[in-house]
């Protein structure tokens, strides 16, 4: 007879930065999904060199253990000690769900394609949820502080920021658990729908938090959505004194015109992301991400219009198709789509200072060569 295969074991990540709301999400886990466990990385003793290691079922915590630092960073231990520690539970034949709960500033991310990777023949990856109190979205979003002032740092090299990791975090997740929050009002709730609007929303009272959890997840995909040139960017909206303004224009920023509007660009909105052209970086497309008051520019590889047709069949599926539907007879897939996301959003104003920093006319007929050299992103972008 042929052996019938055991189904391989679910492994569910919950994160973020709001420890109560994880907290209840993680518990409504273990009550809805029996043979559930759940296992936790506490990374806050990190400065004393070990990572403290936690499992608990419904009934409370049924084991624990230490693991050492790699190479000072507690976020490194949390990889390598994960995996095994989920080898462990699928291998006992017991655990029905395994729920990696990740410590407060850990962004899912990484851990998925770790999970993802090594899953092989005993675990799958079942989806990714991120728990939000919607009360907190937008003082996450507007705090500007370095993790390491927080006591949020994952090692003594974490130069992230309270409100770009949230960020993240938030963008990430397919579904968001929302508990329900006394304090949050209906501005809150349509601040969180207009940050990630194709995520599924489950309240965490509600009942329904087991069945996200097995919807299925894929990390391919996923990492598609975060990339500036096929992300998923929030439509135009406006609803209940919450703005998302999106702007699309096919003509290159003025380098210097940009360069001098950056603060005010960017403290314009708890949050704003996209992809940007430069007149006098034609093939560079470029990645902004902004939140808590600062930005960040990275050059995200070529534009698809800059690459000879044979390379056209390197590129991922989710590039190309990306690039074919926002394709231009004249520029390509070059573009400005920045979105801004904000209460109480200036948005005429807005409009007006990022069409400013367009070249004019007169400055497109002169052509590249007569632009002012160097500019301040030259700083920005050839120092990363």
């Amino acid at each position: 007879m042929t052996p019938i295969e055991e189904p391989l074991m679910p492994v569910v990540i919950v994160g973020g930065l709001h420890t109560d709301a994880r907290r209840a999400a993680v518990e409504r886990l273990l009550r809805e999904v029996p043979g559930s466990v759940a296992l936790h990385h506490d990374l806050s003793a990190g400065p004393t060199g070990t990572v403290r290691r936690g499992v608990r079922d419904a009934t409370g915590e049924t084991a624990w253990g230490e693991t050492p630092l790699v190479n000072d960073c507690a976020c490194c231990a949390l990889r390598e000690d994960l995996v095994p520690e989920l080898e462990r539970l699928a291998g006992s034949g017991l655990t029905r769900l395994a729920i990696v709960e990740l410590w407060d500033s850990v962004e899912p991310r990484a851990m998925a394609e770790v999970v993802a990777a090594h899953g092989h023949d005993v675990f799958r990856l079942a989806n990714v949820l991120t728990a939000v109190d919607p009360a907190l979205v937008l003082p996450c979003l507007t705090n500007g502080d370095d993790l390491a002032e927080a006591g949020l740092a994952a090692a003594a090299t974490d130069r992230r920021t309270v409100a770009d990791t949230f960020a993240r975090q938030l963008e990430y997740a397919p579904v968001l658990a929302v508990t329900d929050s006394p304090d949050a009002g209906l501005d809150d709730l349509a601040l969180l729908r207009q940050l990630h609007p194709t995520a599924t929303h489950v309240r965490v009272e509600s009942g329904r938090l087991g069945g996200a959890a097995l919807a299925g997840f894929d990390v391919g995909a996923a990492a598609a959505a975060q990339h500036p040139a096929c992300a998923r960017l929030p439509h135009d909206c406006d609803e209940q004194g919450v703005s998302t303004l999106v702007w699309q224009r096919r003509r290159p920023f003025h380098a210097g015109r940009l360069f001098e509007a950056l603060e005010d660009l960017c403290c314009a909105a708890a949050r704003s992301r996209g992809r940007f052209w430069l007149a006098d970086r034609p093939d560079s497309l470029l990645a902004w991400d902004a939140a808590g008051g600062a930005l960040c520019v990275e050059n995200a590889g070529p534009w698809m219009a800059a690459l000879p047709d044979a390379a056209w069949e390197l590129m991922p599926a989710e590039r190309r198709t990306a690039a074919a539907l926002d394709w231009h007879p004249e520029h390509g897939d070059r573009c400005q789509h920045l979105v801004f996301t904000s209460p109480d959003l200036d948005r005429t104003g807005l409009l007006s200072l990022l069409d400013s920093c367009l070249l004019t006319d007169d400055e497109l007929a002169s052509g590249p060569a007569a632009l002012p050299r160097p500019t301040g992103f030259d700083h920005l972008l050839d120092a990363a």
